[in-house]
């Protein structure tokens, strides 16, 4: 199998142009305050269309159409609602995403103006754009599509500029693998594509394949993925150290390429889009990358661990008893429980050999987070206050919207009781916070660690309407930034 190529960008931040007549259609969208500003400033005749907004306060789609140097240009004003809750982002950036996608063509060659009075509202609006034109497509003639440009108003700042499309290009990727089927982008294509992310920004990275991670004692990893044609790997990369002796933050991604249930079968009808269950890995890698672009990888490392939950002769059996690289056994009462075994894993190997004071695990983990928190927000279990404040405000700021569930590990420890083992892979009462015990699953694995500990369950947000979204690399990429600030430690 070859490397999965990837398909072409759809989207580029590029500077404000000093002319449109490179374009037939000019998309301007943000809140109605903030376009007036671009409609005061403009030299295209936009009266007839901004006057034609009678309700700005609810959102609005209008397009016109206006001489401009000799041609004719079509303009689209998008008018994004200033009614928000508590609990969204200020700009909407969902409701940006949904309305960009509908008013650009493949046909067109467009321009998008995003404007917003906020600075930092900057990040939410560049990832609202990038999710709107997926990159992943096997449609023929998909491939001829034309690249967007993007711009912001009023922003010239190279740097920034830079920083903003690192963000667009982690997004679409992080959407474009969770996209390709396993047949595109199994085990040996993640891993490819993190050497590449390794060899491009001059960071370490460890691999262990196959039965290597048998004899290292990651019984989680190899358990799961024993029974696939590609065998299971742990990759680890490593950004480079402000200091020798600097502790480290550690994401951890659930990378679970193709989701059969194992033996335990899914349900008909409930195994299809089992291609996004490697999400969680996906946006740690991702976001990774994003960091290092930006420059802001140091003592951060990222620990992706990856499988195929195939079923076949060699398929780990309910009644199985395994032991984790913690060096706890459990004993399997649900092989389609499988992402928190390789998490086990993951998280373990990080304590031991990484030296972490924060470790993050992020994973598509249970059906149960959509129950709790829905198809737009994360859910996060968190033993520190602190960061799970930070979390949550790092969500808000990037768009990718989380909400804490709750951390009380004495009332979901005994859910996991075994009379043979150290615990069970899968809850005793379905009806007793399932995502919360499932992320107390994942830190029992981390033993003696004393450090903060956060577990964002992305199963919902990571893909929306048969698509990847790139979910959690803002998330992530606002954590990484807190973290060079020394916000996260302490």
């Amino acid at each position: 199998m070859s490397y999965y190529q990837s398909s072409p960008q759809r989207i580029s931040l590029q500077p404000e142009p000093k002319s449109w007549t490179a374009y037939n259609h000019l998309v301007v969208a943000g809140q109605y305050a903030a376009l007036q500003g671009f409609i005061e400033s403009s030299d295209l005749d936009l009266s007839l269309a901004w006057a034609s907004i009678k309700k700005p306060e609810v959102g609005e789609v209008v397009s016109s159409f206006c001489p401009y140097e000799g041609q004719t240009l079509k303009v689209t004003l998008v008018v994004i609602t200033s009614k928000f809750s508590r609990m969204n982002h200020p700009e909407r950036p969902d409701l940006l995403s949904k309305h960009l996608r509908s008013s650009v063509k493949n046909s067109d060659r467009t321009a998008i103006l995003l404007c917003t009075n906020d600075v930092e509202y900057y990040d939410p609006l560049v990832i609202a754009a990038s999710r709107a034109f997926p990159r992943y497509s096997r449609k023929n003639g998909e491939q001829k599509r034309t690249l967007i440009d993007l711009s912001i108003f009023g922003l010239s700042d190279e740097k920034e500029m830079s920083h903003l499309n690192a963000l667009i290009d982690g997004v679409s990727h992080a959407a474009e693998w969770v996209d390709a089927p396993a047949a595109d982008f199994h085990v040996p294509e993640f891993i490819e594509a993190a050497r590449e992310i390794a060899l491009r920004y001059d960071v370490e990275i460890d691999v262990f394949e196959g039965e290597q991670l048998l004899h290292m004692g990651a019984g989680g990893l190899w358990g799961v993925g024993m029974a696939a044609k590609y065998p299971p790997a742990l990759v680890v990369l490593r950004g480079p150290k402000s200091s020798p002796d600097a502790p480290n933050m550690v994401w951890v991604g659930k990378g679970v390429v193709y989701d059969t249930g194992g033996l335990s079968l899914k349900p008909k009808g409930t195994m299809n889009g089992m291609k996004m269950d490697m999400g969680g890995a996906a946006g740690v890698l991702a976001a990774f990358e994003v960091a290092a672009a930006r420059g802001v990888a140091h003592d951060l490392c990222a620990v992706l661990c990856l499988a195929e939950n195939a079923i076949g002769p060699d398929a780990l059996r309910n009644d199985d008893i395994i032991t984790l690289y913690s060096g706890r056994t459990v004993e399997i009462n649900n092989t389609d429980a499988e992402g928190r075994l390789i998490l086990g894993d993951g998280v373990a190997y990080a304590h031991q050999h990484l030296s972490p004071v924060v470790v993050v695990d992020m994973a598509t983990l249970t059906g149960a987070q959509l129950v709790a928190t829905g198809r737009h927000f994360g859910a996060l279990v968190c033993n520190d206050a602190e960061l799970e404040e930070i979390a949550v405000e790092a969500g808000m700021s990037s768009g990718d919207l989380v909400h804490p569930l709750p951390y009380c590990p004495e009332f979901f420890r005994p859910e996991f009781k075994s009379a043979v083992a150290d615990m069970k892979n899968s809850v005793k009462d379905r009806m007793n916070a399932q995502s919360s015990c499932a992320g107390h699953f994942v830190e029992s694995h981390l033993g003696d660690y004393s450090g903060k500990w956060l577990h964002v369950d992305i199963a919902g947000p990571a893909f929306i309407q048969e698509r990847g979204t790139g979910f959690g690399v803002g998330l992530l990429s606002t954590l990484a930034a807190a973290w060079q600030r020394g916000e996260l430690e302490g």
